[in-house]
């Protein structure tokens, strides 16, 4: 018995199903254009909804609607949350018996099944059999799910993808609709040239993913952080990436006897294992997971708060998917990674392969602008739009570790003239990798002999690799040295500037970050978190009793809407985001119960109107560097009560410049008086001094001075002179 469909409009489908009132970006004119029969490209962030750009056009066409997906675990997840909407989808994969395909096989045949997944391998495997089926079937529309498989330019190349070109050929009146999270330039145009689809419309959405805040941060102490961070975010998902199968297993057992109950993940456990922890952490039975890159594609959790990179991913692209697993319900996440320069080394081990030139050249390429990525004192946010070809005109994003620290200058001329002379003395012939190797002494037979001999071998002993590598990246950015490609290899050359520097003595200034910004988050809605709690409550007890992800109720969104406007009838419920037909007939007289019995309980009234239907500011728990933090007021307390400079950095284990900087800050809100920290008599020289220097760099002006004036006089004159 086939379904009966009439005619509805893309928003029709959007409000009666997902319970939007608004397409998101650029899915309307995608959707617009896919339904007139045309090929597209679709380039779309985690969590920017790309899975709408064709489960729309799937309800609007008469017949099927083919999506090919790498995963299992990914299809399953889709084709859940399809059913649990009342749209008919389903998956045939290898996991399934034959008694279940032809059960399968029946429905489709009786024309009530709207989409169906499979997995690339199905569609060209077994002689083209399943191919000459679909030949029977109404197809209307095929969707190739993580298109950037197909491409070797792609950071997951996936021979089998390869096979997708047979589709347009087979079926040349029916519309492809390609889609990824992450390719570049070049992987576009491949994406489509290999699908036999060359004159395919490419839709690129915004990179920008505003809720998630990006660190980088120096491998020193990672674990110990990773523990202050959840003893900060308790009872919230997160995902822990890490290079080795080992490394995952003893993170996850570590974290597990130090309170945060987690679990591993990996290729080389058994298959019912994977499914288990993959359904675990859906169902918030695990909090937590450690895993290789093995896992994530399958999952579509929108409430993973954090995703932390124990070690460095191989290529941005990866990065930048693996990130936006985090918070695709919009809601503040964060990124954390831990860099170091040995990992790096490691990948670039991986990163060749056997009697394959062209592709290893493509990967070490990338893993160095993964590695410049992690070095380079930029904004994160900036350079992740950059490197997909979006300009990002923000001079500070406030979200990400750059931005939200204070970054001061030192005079680093010793330390260049020691990397200049490393790359002079080895006759501009080496990368920066055998160049820190030669400044620290390295006793490797890797080191040429007669580099052994040179008077810079071992002369930045005292100084980490890790460093190095900072310096290095930096003094290329100053342009005082310049990268040449080689092929597989890089070599480091002088440049005009860096003779300046080696004879006649020119000075360096180098970055160094001096205390980053204490960050708020912001309850954008203002809903009411006992309310909130309530809700989430009902939404776990709903979860159980069906045996399906907490998510796949309701989102986190529609929870902060409902104890934010308090709806009191079904026609308000309508207004309310993720609420379609479906979830209003199943779950809304339990939720709305709630919200009424609050409300009688607290004495409060609905808010409905004041939500503005598709127009209300878009749900974000922004991070935004705001006024004195509560490190800063205690310095403010410490200085009030009399006490020294000194004497507050050693009672509070703080650096006397970050002392000096937090009352700086106080002086330029006017809560202290500049003459408070320096003598009166030394004020009218420290502005005449920054008026011939410039306020730019504190060292200058130090050297312009002498040794009688501190740079926190220096710092605290310029706050006073920005207050005017």
């Amino acid at each position: 018995m086939g379904i009966n469909f009439i005619f509805m409009s893309p928003k029709d489908v959007l409000k009666k199903y997902f319970g939007y009132e608004v397409f998101r970006d650029t899915q309307e004119k995608i959707i617009d254009f896919v339904l007139k029969g045309n090929d597209a490209v679709v380039v779309m962030p985690t969590g920017g909804g790309k899975s709408v750009c064709f489960q729309v056009p799937a309800m609007i066409f008469p017949g099927i609607t083919i999506v090919i997906s790498p995963l299992i675990a990914l299809m399953k997840d889709q084709v859940d949350g399809l059913n649990a909407i009342g749209i008919p989808a389903t998956t045939l994969n290898s996991s399934m018996s034959n008694d279940e395909q032809r059960i399968i096989i029946n429905r489709i045949q009786n024309n009530e099944i709207k989409l169906l997944y499979i997995a690339p391998e199905r569609l060209t495997g077994d002689g083209g059999r399943f191919l000459n089926y679909l030949q029977q079937l109404p197809v209307c529309l095929f969707a190739i799910d993580e298109a950037h498989c197909v491409s070797m330019w792609g950071h997951d190349f996936r021979p089998e993808y390869l096979q997708m070109a047979l589709l347009k050929k087979t079926f040349p009146n029916v519309p492809i609709i390609a889609l990824t999270a992450s390719a570049d330039k070049i992987t576009r145009a491949d994406i489509a040239e290999k699908l036999g689809i060359p004159d395919a419309k490419i839709f690129i959405s915004s990179f920008n993913r505003p809720n998630i805040h990006y660190f980088i941060e120096r491998k020193k102490n990672a674990y110990g952080e990773i523990l202050e961070y959840l003893e900060k975010h308790k009872n919230v998902s997160g995902i822990i990436y890490a290079l080795s199968r080992k490394s995952t297993e003893t993170l996850a057992e570590n974290l597990t006897e130090d309170g945060f109950p987690a679990a591993c993940y990996h290729a080389g456990l058994d298959a019912a294992t994977r499914a288990k922890v993959q359904e675990d952490f859906k169902k918030d039975k695990v909090k937590i997971i450690v895993a290789t890159i093995a896992f994530g594609m399958g999952i579509d959790k929108p409430d993973v708060r954090f995703v932390m990179h124990y070690n460095v991913p191989k290529n941005i692209e990866s990065y930048y998917q693996e990130t936006g697993r985090a918070g695709r319900d919009g809601l503040h996440s964060d990124a954390i990674l831990y860099y170091s320069y040995g990992d790096i080394t490691v990948l670039k081990n991986f990163a060749s392969i056997e009697n394959n030139p062209q592709q290893s050249d493509i990967l070490l390429k990338k893993l160095d602008k993964m590695a410049s990525f992690c070095s380079a004192n930029q904004c994160r946010r900036k350079m992740l739009m950059e490197y997909f070809n979006e300009e990002y005109t923000e001079n500070n994003c406030g979200s990400c570790d750059f931005c939200l620290s204070k970054r001061e200058t030192f005079d680093a001329t010793v330390i260049a003239q020691k990397a200049l002379s490393a790359v002079l003395r080895t006759e501009e012939r080496f990368g920066i990798n055998y160049l820190i190797d030669v400044l620290r002494g390295s006793k490797s037979e890797k080191i040429w002999k007669q580099h052994k001999e040179i008077k810079t071998y071992g002369i930045g002993a005292d100084i980490s690799k890790e460093l190095w590598n900072v310096y290095f990246k930096e003094l290329i950015d100053q342009q005082y040295l310049k990268r040449i490609e080689d092929g597989n290899f890089s070599h480091l050359v002088l440049t005009e500037k860096s003779k300046d520097v080696l004879y006649r003595n020119e000075k360096v200034y180098l970055t160094q970050q001096e205390e980053r910004i204490e960050a708020v988050e912001e309850n954008v809605l203002g809903f009411d978190k006992e309310l909130f709690e309530q809700l989430r409550f009902v939404r776990t007890e709903l979860a159980a009793k069906e045996g399906v992800p907490p998510y796949l109720i309701l989102g986190d969104v529609s929870l902060q809407e409902l104890s934010t406007f308090l709806p009191q009838n079904t026609s308000d419920l309508e207004k309310i985001s993720g609420f379609g037909e479906i979830k209003i007939e199943k779950y809304g007289s339990q939720f709305l119960n709630i919200v009424k019995g609050y409300c009688e309980i607290n004495r409060l009234h609905s808010k409905m109107d004041q939500k503005r239907s598709g127009k209300q500011k878009k749900v974000l728990s922004k991070i935004k560097p705001t006024g004195p933090s509560d490190t800063k007021k205690q310095t403010l307390y410490l200085f009030r009560a009399g006490k020294t400079i000194t004497d507050i950095a050693a009672e509070r284990s703080l650096a006397i410049t970050t002392i000096e900087g937090h009352l700086s800050e106080f002086i330029l809100s006017g809560e202290i008086k500049v003459t408070e920290i320096v003598e009166e008599n030394k004020i009218p020289a420290i502005k005449l001094a920054i008026k011939n220097v410039g306020d730019q760099k504190l060292t200058p002006i130090k050297e312009f001075l002498g040794e009688n004036y501190s740079f926190g006089e220096i710092r605290a004159v310029i706050a006073e002179m920005k207050r005017g």
